[in-house]
């Protein structure tokens, strides 16, 4: 199942709802029609978010299930987007390694900046795991540039490969 979010949702999320706490607000973050429950649920796993914590906001009406036709396999995708994780590769321990390498990446990245990216900055530094840091890739490749961006974007995205 794929949930994507509702008006409603996202108006209780900007407006910083009660019943929408930290937890919640990275879990809800995470719901953009492309990710399945399930890979929601392994992601959010860590911070204690269970199904029926999801299904609350379904029957709230913050979350809606999905409808149409899915995004055919082939459509075209720029280089440096956020891959889909399959939920194999989505573990506690490759999470904490992504966060631990990514996150003096992202923090020199966005100190170098200047004013520029001061408030940028000080939203890396208050980022507290994995899917905060992911929720902030974006802005920092924009205000960085794609050059500056690619070894974040593959600390963050791309799986170590062992032998």
């Amino acid at each position: 199942m794929h949930l994507i979010k509702t008006a409603e949702g996202q108006q209780a999320f900007k407006e910083r709802h009660a019943d929408l706490g930290q937890r919640l607000r990275s879990a809800f973050l995470l719901f953009d029609g492309n990710r399945s429950l399930l890979q929601v649920l392994e992601a959010t796993s860590a911070m204690g978010i269970s199904k029926d914590d999801i299904l609350a906001l379904v029957s709230r009406g913050w979350l809606a299930e999905k409808t149409g036709a899915a995004v055919p396999a082939a459509a075209p995708v720029s280089e440096l987007q956020p891959p889909a994780l399959a939920p194999a590769e989505v573990d506690e321990k490759s999470i904490a390694g992504r966060y631990q390498k990514a996150y003096p990446m992202a923090v020199s990245i966005t100190g170098g900046l200047g004013l520029k990216g001061f408030r940028l900055n000080l939203a890396v530094e208050a980022a507290m795991g994995y899917e905060q840091l992911v929720e902030l890739a974006p802005r920092i490749r924009s205000a960085a540039g794609d050059k500056a961006y690619a070894p974040l974007h593959k600390a963050l995205f791309e799986a170590e490969k062992t032998q």
